[in-house]
Parts: structure tokens; sequence; C-alpha cells
């Protein structure tokens, strides 16, 4: 199974990209083609990263000659079958057959996936408004999906990935409820944005309260001009509600001390192929207001306000480290 971006090391993923450069150059060596295969065989890990920038390559930049496609993926399947032994391959297959079930659970609650088959999604890039059936309206940002269930006993939004923003309507028959993978929150009459990661769920409450449950049962009511963030199995401590999780609804990025690499994080999601931060520079302290709908302006303005260097090797493909 590929592994995501984020587990693989941004050395290895920025060496991965120079290969792509080398071995699509109409003079590539035939010294530089070992020289490639002989990293790949350095570890697993370069292996992942090759097939990543391959995967994100072929989406924005179509390989022109298709014999040169057919012998570099030719010549990676061999240089991967020789990294393994018989007997790993054996024990990989055996793996394979014992938790094939568990690896379709896993494609199905891919990002891609959630957003296929949800009620409500967005792309790269886009977001998304739409008024209920109750006349509450709510925002999608970018990536995201949302699922709407809506009873005669309560108002139920099932959020499987991203942002959404939401302005509930007065209904005194029905509760009005958010569900996320570590809980849910409930409306008190109110104007509030649920954001969702792999890691917690992030809520922010502008007008009214929300009361919140986590998997665990603790409760918690999250008053207007609070954000909280929750595990499943823990409840975080109220702090000042961020205005930035309702900016992005102007097409606007609102930074006040927030660490570069969230940032970049938070730009990839409007900018499509690859955007990462290198973890020397992630924590670096950001001030301002960036564009959502113009990232490559985004990103001169942040190079030109901070000590980091921004590399455009392809259009798809852009790094952000330090300067010098």
């Amino acid at each position: 199974m590929n592994k995501p971006a984020h587990s693989l090391s941004h050395a290895s993923l920025e060496q991965a990209a120079q290969w792509y450069v080398q071995l699509h150059d109409e003079q590539v060596a035939e010294h530089e083609r070992l020289s490639w295969q002989a990293w790949l065989a350095q570890s697993p890990e370069h292996q992942d990263a090759w097939r990543y920038v391959e995967r994100v390559g072929q989406r924005f930049a179509p390989l022109q000659n298709d014999n040169e496609s057919h012998a570099i993926s030719h010549t990676l399947r061999n240089t991967a079958r020789a990294s393994f032994s018989r007997r790993q391959s054996l024990k990989g297959l055996l793996i394979l057959a014992a938790t094939g079930l568990s690896g379709l659970a896993v494609w199905r609650g891919s990002p891609l996936v959630k957003r296929l088959s949800a009620d409500l999604s967005t792309g790269t890039g886009e977001t998304r408004e739409t008024t209920l059936s109750d006349g509450s309206r709510i925002w999608l940002n970018a990536l995201s999906a949302l699922n709407v269930r809506f009873d005669a006993t309560q108002r139920l939004l099932q959020l499987r990935a991203g942002e959404v923003l939401i302005d509930t309507a007065k209904d005194a028959t029905r509760r009005f409820v958010v569900a996320t993978e570590q809980g849910q929150m409930r409306a008190l009459g109110t104007r509030f944005s649920v954001c969702q990661n792999d890691r917690n769920t992030l809520l922010n409450v502008y007008q009214g309260a929300v009361e919140v449950r986590n998997l665990q049962g603790q409760t918690q009511v999250v008053q207007a001009g609070q954000q909280l963030a929750f595990s499943g199995s823990r409840l975080g401590i109220a702090t000042a509600a961020s205005p930035s999780r309702e900016a992005w609804r102007q097409g606007l990025l609102l930074a006040d001390n927030l660490p570069l690499g969230e940032l970049i994080e938070e730009l990839g999601r409007y900018r499509p192929g690859h955007l990462h931060c290198d973890p020397e520079v992630a924590q670096v302290p950001v001030m301002g207001s960036f564009p959502l709908r113009d990232t490559d302006q985004a990103l001169r303005l942040l190079e030109a306000a901070l000590p980091i260097r921004v590399d455009k090797t392809f259009d798809w493909w852009v790094s952000v480290g330090p300067r010098g």
C-alpha cells in the first residue's frame, strides 16, 4: 500500500523529486539511471518516496515518452523485487492474505474515498456554501466531506474529513449535532466551525455555545469566543477562538504566531500537487494575512518576510526550506 506523504521524510521526498527531474531529461545518461537504481535500493522509504512523486507527477505532467515511462516502471519493479528475499516475499504474501480486510477498511477510510462517498464534498482549492432543509447555512472548506442526516428527532451532520463552518437555524423540536471521529458537538443556537484531522477535532464557537462530548463520554460547554481541541479520550483547555477558522470563507488565511508548517499545510488544501515544509523551519512563527486563492502570491509573501526559501521543482512540486 502506498504511504502518505506525511509519513515520509522531507529529505527522501526532495531526493525523489530531483531524481524525477533527472530521469525525465531527454539527455539522461545510463550512469544516472544506475545511480537512481542504487538510490532506490538503499531503503524502502526511497521506494515509497519515488512512488509518491511519480503518482503526483503523472497527474500533473504526463510523461512525453511512453517507452521511457515503461522502462522506468520496469526498472523500479525489478529493483524492488531484488531488495527482498524469497522468504521475505512469502512473509509479505501471508501478511497481505491475513490483512486483506483491514486493508480494504483503510482504503474505504482514505480521504479521497470519503469525499467521493459523502453527501457534500469539496476538492483542492474549492469551497462550497449550502443551505440545508431546515434553513441552516454551512460552508465547506477545501478537501472536506460531510454527510447530512436529518430526521424527525435530530439534525445530524457527520464531518468525515476537513472543515465546516455552520450557522444554525432555530428548531425547537430537533437538536443540531455535528459528529466527528473523536466525538459529538451539540449546538445551543450558534455559529461555529469544526475542523477534523487524524489526531483531533478543533471546535471554534463564534456565537451561542456548543456542548462537546468525546468518545469517552467527557463533556464540556464551549462558549462564544472560545475554541477547544479534543480527542476521543481527552478534552483540551478552552482558549480564545481563532478568527482564521472563519476567514477562509473570504479566501484569506490569517496567521497570528502560527507555525510555518501548519500554515503550509493549510495552503496545501488550496494548491494542486505537493507542497511541503522542511521540519527545520516548520516552527517559525508567522504573522499576517495571506490569499488562499493565489497560493503563489502567498508563498512569495512568506519568502519575502521570513528567512526561508521556496523551491519550485515543478509547478506541482514546491518545497519550503531554510534560506541560504
